[in-house]
């Protein structure tokens, strides 16, 4: 049985090697699945039990600097990849569509399958957004959705890519714009109090994201109003579709726990007194979604009142 079951493996593997499209099987993580999952699985152990465990008798790091840079090292790489779907295709040659895959080996189109990979391989990098939090002992902010989006996003996408741009490269391309403002807004609050008073739309960070799925959603849904649409790998443009209405959903349950009924807000591990002078401290929680710990009354300005502890 268990030889029988290897060579299923093997022969699945096999499969996957000849069905890679050429042009991008040469390309760093794209050689086989294997790989690739294998970095996935140990980054979300390493995320929900070995980094804790390090970290338990440790103080945490301060990283503010380092994470200025990073964060706006994402910017100008997404940004470079919103200009580069963009000039392959999605501003040039595509309808918006029923764009199908172009298999031919043209500049334009190998420079859209470039476009793809560099998103794709963008999404390993965003695996340290979870390290910082590690590494910062901001272990709350490890949840299920931070997890599974960080780790679900470049496993989807190695079989995305193995069958080519087209239409199924929509959603890349809005991702990277939204991760644009994302980092951008990450860059600032990392860069210390004086910038605080610039974050004033951090709520909107949410209504970005659920925006993005929205498109998504409405782009794929085209494919089953049109007449005809001889896309190669239906296949594709029903996992994107399903993912834009999952991830609506869970980003959606997010903003009511947090927004509306305010579960999900920290709190503080010694509270506070009436009349304590506390600070806004600003935190990252997952791919755009913040929120504020301390329990004084903070002013829309930045300010910091003296008061009554009331919960946020």
């Amino acid at each position: 049985m268990f030889q029988e079951a290897m060579s299923s493996i093997l022969e699945f593997h096999h499969y996957l090697q000849k069905r890679t499209d050429p042009r991008v099987k040469d390309y760093p993580l794209m050689q086989s699945p294997i790989e690739m999952t294998s970095i996935l699985v140990a980054y979300t152990i390493f995320s929900v039990r070995i980094g804790p465990w390090l970290m338990a008798n440790r103080s945490p790091f301060r990283l503010n600097k380092a994470m200025v840079v990073y964060n706006l090292s994402m910017v100008l790489m997404n940004g470079y990849i919103v200009y580069e779907f963009l000039m392959s295709g999605w501003a040039t040659t595509y309808t918006w569509r029923c764009d199908i895959i172009d298999t031919s080996t043209s500049p334009e189109t190998l420079r859209m399958v470039r476009a793809c990979w560099l998103f794709y391989f963008s999404k390993y990098i965003e695996l340290l957004d979870t390290i910082f939090f590690v590494l910062r002992k901001k272990q709350s902010q490890i949840t299920f959705l931070h997890v599974f989006h960080h780790s679900f996003m470049p496993w989807s996408w190695w079989w995305g890519i193995t069958v080519s741009p087209g239409m199924g490269s929509f959603h890349a391309m809005v991702n990277a714009v939204v991760h644009v403002i994302m980092y951008f807004y990450y860059g600032l609050s990392a860069a210390g109090p004086r910038f605080q008073k610039y974050l004033w739309w951090k709520k909107y960070m949410t209504a970005i994201q659920l925006t993005q799925f929205v498109l998504i959603t409405l782009h794929a849904s085209q494919y089953y109003l049109m007449e005809t649409c001889d896309y190669q790998t239906p296949l594709w443009i029903h996992l994107v579709m399903s993912y834009g209405v999952f991830f609506f959903l869970l980003f959606s349950n997010f903003w009511l726990q947090a927004y509306v009924k305010g579960k999900r807000l920290p709190v503080t591990e010694d509270r506070l007194k009436p009349n304590d002078l506390t600070v806004e401290h600003i935190t990252v929680v997952d791919s755009g979604k913040h929120q504020k710990s301390g329990n004084g009354h903070i002013q829309t300005n930045g300010t910091v009142c003296v008061g009554k502890v009331k919960e946020i």
